[in-house]
């Protein structure tokens, strides 16, 4: 009787090791979320555009301002970028 006792509940404990091991952590990520991310990281490259345009001194900031406009846009599910267009001066 022992011994079928401890059986069970070594099986028990092995069971459910087996089912701790198995579940791999999911990170549920909705649609929100995602978009969310993009937007994020257009943002990063729109900030790291501008912030090379204005470290070569060829660029004034109307023209810097364009180029991260153009970077965020272009990073837009589903919209074209718009070509960049040379400012009239």
């Amino acid at each position: 009787m022992r011994r079928e006792t401890s059986f069970k509940r070594s099986f028990r404990v092995l069971a459910a090791l087996v089912m701790l091991g198995s579940v791999t952590p999911v990170y549920a990520q909705t649609q929100g979320m995602e978009r969310r991310d993009d937007r994020r990281d257009n943002r990063a490259t729109g900030r790291a555009t501008k912030q090379a345009c204005k470290a070569g001194d060829e660029k004034t900031r109307a023209e810097c301002r364009h180029e991260k406009r153009t970077t965020k846009q272009h990073g837009r599910q589903g919209t074209p970028a718009a070509p960049a267009q040379p400012s009239a001066q």
